[in-house]
């Protein structure tokens, strides 16, 4: 089965991997994917991630991180930008999930980085997902 959006993929597995407590999870590689990846842990999402070589284009090995008594950090993960409608925003539309305390991650000309980031260098892009 030929997949059109690995991003939503990589979304759908990172969460349903959180909601079943599992240590790691295996995604496709594109360089979206990797940059999404990045993101995560910077922003303390994810513990880490690792590229895994598969003989075709590769995987990502993203290790899950849960709080100290074992709770999700990661409640909410939505795909915004889909194949068929991309979603573009300027610096001041962008979007402040859970008030703030979440963060939208953004495809901007000068990579893949958090809507924080992308506040500081005054840059707009297409909105990825927001994580919360």
């Amino acid at each position: 089965m030929a997949l059109q959006d690995l991003t939503a993929d990589m979304l759908t597995r990172i969460r349903n991997a959180c909601r079943n407590r599992a240590k790691q999870v295996l995604v496709l590689n594109n360089k979206l994917n990797h940059g999404v990846a990045g993101v995560l842990v910077k922003e303390g999402y994810i513990r880490s991630f690792e590229l895994v070589a598969d003989g075709r284009q590769g995987l990502i090995r993203v290790d899950l991180k849960y709080g100290p008594r074992g709770e999700m950090l990661i409640h909410h993960l939505e795909r915004v930008s889909r194949t068929g409608c991309r979603v573009y925003r300027g610096v001041e539309e962008l979007p402040r999930p859970m008030s703030g305390l979440g963060i939208a991650i953004v495809s901007t000309s000068h990579g893949v980085m958090s809507d924080r980031e992308c506040r500081e260098k005054r840059l707009g892009g297409e909105v990825v997902a927001t994580v919360g």
